[in-house]
C-alpha cells in the first residue's frame, strides 16, 4: 500500500489544479486518482455496483478523502465509505469524507420558472444550507445518505458549490451559451460563483476542523449574488451577439438587449434588486464557522 497521505483526491480534475498547489504550499501530503493513472496519479475507477474491497487496496490511507465526482445511485455513498474502510490494514484509522456537490439541488422551483415571466419583487427567495432541497434530486439524496453515516471514525461533510470559475473557466465565455437570444436573456436572473482557490481552501478547512464539519452540509459561494443582465451588459460576447455583427464598442448586441429589457421591465439600474433575480444563496454559515473569507470575492 502507498504512503499515507493527508488528502486523497478521488477524481483529479479541475478542482485538483487549485487543491494540489495549496496542499504543497501548506506541506500537506496528497495523492489523487484518475481513471487511467495519468500524470503520476493512481489508476482507480469508482464502480457504484461493485462490492469488492480489493479494488480499494491500491488507495493510500488518508486523513481526508475528497470525492469530486457525482454519486447518484442509492447506497453508493455508503458503499464507497465501507469498502475504503474495510480495505485498510489499520482498523483504527480515522478518515473523513468530503463530497463536492452543487447548489443546483435547490433549483427545482427555478427550473419551473424558465418559461414564466421574470419574477417580480414580491418576496425574497433566499436559500441557505438548511433550506429543503428538491426531494427528487438524486445527487442530493446520495449526499444525504453520506451525511447520515457520519461517525467519529468516518466523519462526512458536503460542500455544495456555486458556479465554478478560475483557470480555464471564465464566466465571460458563458454569456452566449446562457443567453443566445434576447428572450433567453429576459428570463435570466441570478448567478452565484465560487473560485477554484476558495474551493481548495474550503476543502482544507474541513480537513482541519472535522469537529465543526462532521455531518454537515455547506453552501459555498463568494457571498455575492450576481445579475445576469448586469454581467451580459458589461461583458457582452467575446465574439458577436447572435445574428448580429460585432458592434456596440466590442460588446456585441448584449448591451442593447439589456437596455431594452430595462425599459420594458421598468428596471431603473443594475444590478437588479434580489427580488427580481429568483434565487439568492446565503453562504455565510461556512465562512463564519471556519473563520475564513473568500479570497476571490469579486469577478476579475
Amino acid at each position: 500500500m502507498a504512503q499515507a497521505v493527508d488528502i486523497l483526491i478521488l477524481g483529479a480534475g479541475w478542482t485538483s489544479t487549485f487543491l494540489v498547489p495549496l496542499c504543497l504550499e501548506r506541506s500537506l501530503i496528497h495523492a489523487a486518482t484518475t481513471r487511467t493513472g495519468r500524470d503520476e496519479t493512481i489508476a482507480f475507477t469508482f464502480d457504484p455496483d461493485l462490492e469488492d474491497a480489493e479494488a480499494y487496496r491500491i488507495l493510500p490511507d488518508a486523513g481526508t478523502v475528497l470525492i469530486t465526482f457525482p454519486i447518484i445511485k442509492p447506497g453508493s455513498s455508503a458503499r464507497l465509505v465501507r469498502l475504503y474502510r474495510s480495505s485498510r490494514s489499520d482498523r483504527d484509522l480515522r478518515t473523513g469524507f468530503i463530497q463536492l456537490g452543487t447548489t443546483g439541488i435547490w433549483d427545482g422551483a427555478r427550473v419551473k420558472m424558465l418559461n414564466a415571466e421574470p419574477p417580480k419583487p414580491v418576496e425574497n427567495k433566499w436559500f441557505d444550507r438548511h433550506t429543503p432541497y428538491t426531494s427528487s434530486n438524486e445527487r442530493a439524496l446520495a449526499e444525504a445518505e453520506l451525511l447520515e453515516i457520519s461517525s467519529p471514525q468516518s466523519p462526512t461533510s458536503i460542500l455544495n458549490l456555486a458556479g465554478l470559475w478560475g483557470g480555464a473557466r471564465s464566466p465571460r465565455n458563458w454569456v452566449p451559451r446562457v443567453a443566445p437570444s434576447k428572450e433567453a436573456l429576459k428570463h435570466k436572473g441570478s448567478i452565484h460563483l465560487t473560485h477554484g482557490l476558495d474551493v481548495a481552501r474550503a476543502v482544507l478547512a474541513v480537513h482541519g476542523n472535522w469537529e465543526k464539519a462532521a455531518g454537515q452540509r455547506w453552501i459555498l459561494s463568494d457571498g455575492r449574488v450576481y445579475d445576469w443582465w448586469d454581467l451580459a451588459s458589461a461583458w457582452g460576447s467575446p465574439n458577436t451577439g447572435p445574428g448580429k455583427t460585432q458592434s456596440y464598442e466590442g460588446r456585441g448586441i448584449y448591451a442593447e438587449w439589456v437596455r431594452e429589457l430595462m425599459q420594458e421591465e421598468n428596471v431603473r439600474a443594475l444590478p437588479r434588486d434580489i427580488g427580481y433575480l429568483g434565487r439568492a444563496l446565503d453562504s455565510r454559515d461556512f465562512w463564519s464557522t471556519f473563520g475564513l473569507s473568500p479570497l476571490k470575492a469579486r469577478l476579475e
